[in-house]
């Protein structure tokens, strides 16, 4: 079984203890951002080895490893392969700096896009812009409603009602007829 695999059943499995799944988060969380105040102190090192190195490198098991690994790799320059790595698969956390920021804004996760270290590599204009940036790409804007007595969009001149109303209302019959 694959790394990957066997984090996901330990870390998503429904029919553990909740007390003990809740401890293994917890433990997971605080190690991850002891990772993340690591990289970001310098962000432009690309860190790189297998996956083994890497979890000794940081002071980790294996199936914490692979959970970082899964939770960062939307955020790499090159994603790894994740699904089928073991523990002698070389991996690198060369990460996109504004994209991993806006990852963690993502996943609401504070205790992380909040961490002193990101002050030293964006200023507090550029980490307010890309958190709007990441909360507006979720936000569904509806286009205002055209009301039967305004004016057509088409620019006839008309009212909406005495002009692309009637042909809108014919498509959707059409189309209603035609299932």
């Amino acid at each position: 079984m694959a790394l990957l695999e066997q984090w996901r059943s330990m870390a998503y499995n429904r029919e553990e203890d909740q007390a003990k799944l809740q401890k293994l988060w917890n433990d997971y969380f605080a190690k991850e951002k002891e990772i993340y105040e690591i990289l970001l102190t310098d962000p432009d090192n690309v860190v790189k080895g297998t996956v083994k190195e890497l979890a000794d490198h940081f002071k980790i098991d294996i199936m914490t490893m692979t959970g970082f690994l899964d939770g960062i790799n939307d955020s790499l320059v090159e994603p790894n392969p994740i699904e089928t790595m073991e523990e002698d698969t070389v991996v690198s956390l060369a990460f996109d700096k504004e994209r991993l920021y806006m990852n963690m804004v993502d996943a609401e996760a504070d205790w992380l896009y909040g961490l002193e270290q990101w002050n030293r590599i964006f200023d507090a204009d550029k980490q307010k812009e890309l958190y709007r940036a990441q909360k507006s790409s979720h936000t569904i804007v509806r286009a205002k409603k055209i009301g039967r007595n305004d004016p057509c969009p088409c620019g006839s001149g008309k009212k909406y009602k005495q002009c692309c109303l009637k042909k809108d209302q014919a498509a959707e019959r059409e189309a209603r007829m035609a299932k």
